[in-house]
């Protein structure tokens, strides 16, 4: 690692070459000291013995220094950034919370406060990471089951929201 480390400046070299930001370039040379490393501990750096060791160990972390930035200048977060001391002033609409949306969402909360028990338990596991089947098997019912339930509690929240509009 040490002889890596020590040829720190090819790989500055390359991204100062290749256009990398400053404010990028250490987060980009430690990936590739990084890969580096990893590629000698899986035994893929095999310099040849005919060749100057300090030539070998250069031109190869040339050549990784060189992929991973293209990798790093071709992805989506490079090509799509814009840094701006005050985003939110970029925008064209005011941001905040919109009242309708409250109002909205009050009703749909007072809906669901006004059904059974398991309808918003069913209405509710929607929510939740783990699937319908899970959900079902966690109650001890079938998948089937669980999901008319859901279906029932579903078609009842529609109506109550009907009722309030």
């Amino acid at each position: 690692m040490q002889a890596i480390l020590a040829e720190r400046g090819v790989i500055v070299a390359v991204l100062i070459s290749s256009g990398v930001p400053q404010r990028d370039r250490d987060d980009v040379a430690q990936d590739i000291l990084l890969g580096a490393w990893r590629s000698v501990k899986r035994g893929m750096y095999r310099p040849d013995s005919a060749q100057d060791a300090r030539k070998a160990l250069r031109a190869w972390l040339y050549g990784i220094a060189w992929r991973k930035t293209g990798h790093y200048l071709g992805s989506a977060w490079v090509r799509r950034a814009v840094l701006h001391a005050q985003p939110l002033g970029r925008l064209r609409e005011p941001v905040g919370i919109d009242l309708h949306a409250q109002i909205e969402a009050r009703e749909v909360l007072e809906a669901l406060e006004d059904l059974p028990d398991w309808q918003r338990e069913a209405l509710l596991s929607v929510d939740d990471p783990e699937s319908l089947v899970a959900y079902a098997r966690r109650r001890g019912m079938k998948p089937g089951t669980a999901a008319s339930r859901l279906r029932i509690a579903r078609e009842a929240l529609a109506l109550r929201l009907r009722g309030l509009r």
